[in-house]
């Protein structure tokens, strides 16, 4: 018998031992392990960039095709395009655009779910987070932690637009999603605007207050104002790193740690001209252009980020920036989880 022969006759006797085993719901590991324990982290997501310009219209539209308060949050999903139909950016996280029109509530709710909130386009609007609101303008940070009343209205003059991000994909891995309606569409308002900044953003913290590591930040608003502030005094006195430029990691002030157990979030400022050095992490990263322009290159596939564009760099893909002109990019990604579970890595070119 030659060899085949042999090869074809193990290949069927594998096949209906297969076969066998399938109808007791099992499966034989050396088919697919090079898939479950690659050599090196092998996503299904792809980069893409949303350029802001391009969806603006989409977004708008929608508002004229359902209320905020019969869709409840009136968003439109950002979908990766190697995971359509998964809700999702990359396999951990989430991000949409949700717009809310003039004289409208996205009426109150909770979730076990951690999200932020990134102003990008119009003002006038608000989030309120277990009674207390805050304005949204252009460029804030801000954090609706896991279970917390949340709701957003408009009283302004023009609509407004922000970027959602959100763990959804980990709560629904986990099975741990839980969600409830409020009986009102609104918060009563317990404390004036700016409360929580003063008592835990100053440096300082009530003298009887005590946080778990695992609780949510008290903090849920980081101002762009502050941000944007922090960044340039920093560049001005300070030489920017070769991989990041001037980049910063946003904390919750009372512990240190991240604002939500499983996003990290993040800000950078490139200097005019300023190019990086190659990067890769296995923390799958969502950017936002938030003032400037810039190129990123992701494996050697060059495109160009303006103002509001949102871009997705999947886990362990090499990229670089080079700034046009003095540029900030937002970022979050799941660095929290990893860096708990021990799995996180990053490579500096």
């Amino acid at each position: 018998m030659n060899s085949r022969n042999t090869d074809l006759d193990s290949q069927l006797s594998r096949k209906a031992y297969y076969d066998r085993i399938g109808v007791d719901n099992m499966t034989p590991l050396w088919e697919v392990l090079g898939a479950l324990v690659p050599h090196s982290p092998k996503s299904p997501a792809v980069p893409h960039l949303w350029k802001y310009a391009d969806v603006r219209q989409r977004v708008m539209e929608a508002g004229t095709l359902i209320s905020a308060a019969e869709a409840e949050r009136r968003v439109l999903i950002l979908e990766n395009p190697g995971l359509r139909g998964q809700s999702c950016i990359t396999q951990s996280l989430y991000a949409g655009l949700q717009l809310i029109m003039p004289g409208e509530v996205a009426p109150a709710h909770r979730h076990t779910q951690s999200a932020l909130r990134l102003v990008l386009d119009g003002e006038g609007a608000y989030t309120a987070v277990d009674g207390e609101r805050t304005t949204m303008r252009r460029g804030d940070f801000i954090i609706t932690p896991a279970w917390t009343w949340h709701d957003h209205g408009n009283p302004g003059d023009q609509p407004v637009v922000w970027l959602d991000g959100l763990d959804i994909p980990i709560v629904r891995f986990l099975d741990a999603g839980f969600a409830e309606k409020s009986d009102s569409n609104y918060q009563a308002v317990v404390r004036p605007e700016g409360d929580a900044l003063a008592r835990y953003g100053a440096n300082m913290v009530p003298v009887d207050f005590y946080q778990q590591p695992a609780e949510p930040t008290k903090v849920f608003v980081y101002p762009w104002e502050r941000t944007l502030a922090s960044l340039k005094s920093i560049a001005a006195g300070g030489k920017p790193d070769a991989h990041f430029g001037h980049k910063q990691r946003y904390v919750n002030p009372a512990t240190g740690r991240s604002p939500m157990p499983t996003i990290a979030a993040f800000s950078q400022l490139l200097p005019a001209g300023f190019e990086t050095r190659p990067y890769r992490c296995t923390d799958g990263t969502v950017y936002v252009c938030l003032s400037g322009h810039a190129e990123a290159s992701i494996e050697g596939k060059t495109v160009r980020l303006d103002e509001n564009d949102v871009m997705v760099v999947p886990s362990w893909h090499s990229h670089q920036f080079r700034a046009g002109p003095d540029t900030v990019l937002f970022s979050y990604s799941d660095r929290p989880v990893q860096q708990a579970l021990g799995l996180w890595r990053e490579n500096r070119a």
